[in-house]
């Protein structure tokens, strides 16, 4: 069947079949709708009518209810039966409440009372066009994604402008709490669930001006005989010319995280304030006693305190590490950023650890820097990348080898190298080496201390701010470690 509605931002005109009997009233209609650029078609009777449905598609049908031959009544039907994305609207010059009533139950969507002026079927006629394009818009989408819809484990509604539910998939029912039977079309969202927080955001949503398009996104907490913590993200559903149609709400079971994430804060807090400041407090006074202001130590004495303190003093670095990385985790960086100069950023930390460097015979170079564009990033983070890069290039770099770092802007990102003449990584290991406390273990490195965590965290943070990072590297030549962080626009 021939579609009159084109995608995009423009549509062909819409099509109308007038049918009357009276000659005038087709002629009348054709003028009126045609100055409003409708595409209009006459038909004397009901069968002439039908044959041409058949052969082609209406967006709008105007149809008078008495006719010579098959009445209005009769047509209505059979011509739902041919192509129901047809609108129709009725004419008659008997316009009582029996008679709308009936042509209503038979799917005509308005009707208009002889006689009728231009300006009024042009009203009828925009609001049926309106009414039309909406449901096809909807019914495409539906049909083509309610199987994969279906099938998801997120919870899908899709609403109309009234927040009337047009679809829900059998996981948005179970996540609210829906267990009636049958079918929740059409019913109202509140019906379904007295969610006053998805209620909101839906007003927002349907609210947002037509030259705006944002995701909302709310946290609710759900009782209904089990508690549950759901995730609510929220987008207007638009036509082709912009027009919002209704909202369309993804809900995803985070029950389970957020659990884990009670779990992961309250072990964290104990790390603080049970583990950290209890072995610092033990640092301070081992350091105390390694100074002799509290006696002399014999030589063994001294040695077995030295290594005490720099485990003690490792299981420090682990709880502090921990801390930052639960911190990342629970998206605090993203809540700090700001415009950065990442070239300043780069010259402050191979400042700092040049001296580092040289204790080694290391040679920490900065090549020279091209006036790189500002990123949008957390100023400590950053630092805390380009910390454990440079200062694990020259921990796992013998003496006289070389670790360089380098910057440049590569089409919307700027690239940042950290390279080293070092030791360098195991093929089998290159892909686990940013997996929590994993840690490369051989000839080489087995003496090099280490919580298995900076990598970790550094991953962690380039990807909160919206980069990546790659790693290359060969046994006995050394390793470059690259990050793309993108620039601020």
């Amino acid at each position: 069947m021939e579609n009159k509605m084109e995608t995009g931002g423009s549509s062909l005109k819409p099509s109308v079949l007038v049918v009357d009997d009276e000659k005038r009233i087709r002629d009348g209609c054709q003028k009126a709708l045609r100055t409003k650029g409708y595409v209009v078609d006459g038909a004397e009777n009901g069968e002439v009518a039908l044959e041409k449905i058949h052969k082609k598609h209406f967006d709008l049908v105007l149809l008078d209810l008495m006719m010579p031959g098959p009445s209005g009544l009769e047509v209505l039907p059979q011509i739902k039966e041919i192509d129901s994305d047809a609108v129709i609207i009725v004419i008659t010059g008997y316009a009582t409440l029996e008679h709308a009533i009936e042509a209503m139950k038979k799917g005509a969507f308005d009707f208009i009372a002889k006689p009728f002026t231009p300006d009024q079927l042009r009203v009828v006629a925009s609001k049926a066009i309106e009414y039309s394009r909406a449901l096809q818009d909807i019914a495409e989408e539906r049909s083509r994604v309610r199987t994969l819809i279906d099938r998801l484990a997120e919870g899908v509604v899709t609403t109309d402008n009234e927040k009337r539910i047009v679809l829900a998939n059998p996981s948005f029912l179970r996540m609210v709490g829906w267990k009636k039977k049958g079918d929740v079309t059409n019913k109202f969202l509140a019906e379904v669930t007295p969610q006053r927080e998805l209620m909101d955001m839906m007003d927002k949503v349907l609210s947002m001006p037509s030259d705006e398009f944002a995701e909302l996104t709310e946290e609710l907490e759900l009782n209904n005989g089990e508690k549950k913590v759901l995730a609510a993200r929220c987008v207007p559903f638009r036509d082709r010319i912009g027009r919002t149609l209704g909202a369309v709400t993804v809900l995803h079971d985070i029950t389970a995280i957020r659990e884990m994430d009670q779990l992961k804060s309250s072990f964290v807090s104990m790390v603080s304030h049970e583990i950290q400041s209890p072995m610092n407090s033990v640092l301070a006074q081992l350091k105390v006693v390694l100074d002799g202001l509290a006696g002399e130590l014999t030589p063994k004495q001294k040695d077995i305190l030295t290594r005490a303190s720099q485990k003690i003093k490792g299981l420090s670095e682990l709880a502090a590490e921990l801390l930052d990385l639960a911190r990342i985790e629970a998206g605090l960086v993203t809540q700090e950023k700001e415009k950065l100069d990442l070239g300043e950023i780069i010259e402050q930390q191979v400042a700092f650890y040049t001296e580092k460097a040289a204790e080694k015979n290391i040679d920490l170079s900065l090549q020279p820097l091209p006036g790189l564009p500002p990123v949008l990033g957390s100023k400590y983070n950053l630092e805390e990348v380009l910390s454990n890069l440079i200062s694990n290039a020259i921990k796992y770099s013998p003496e006289g080898g070389r670790v360089t770092v380098s910057a440049k802007q590569e089409d919307e990102f700027i690239e940042l190298k950290v390279s080293d003449t070092g030791y360098g990584i195991p093929e089998e290991d290159l892909e686990r080496i940013f997996e929590k406390f994993y840690r490369v273990k051989n000839e080489d490195t087995r003496g090099i201390s280490g919580t298995g965590l900076g990598l970790a965290i550094v991953k962690s943070i380039v990807e909160a701010h919206n980069g990546t990072i790659e790693v290359e590297s060969e046994l006995g030549k050394g390793t470059t470690f690259t990050v793309f962080l993108p620039v601020m626009k």
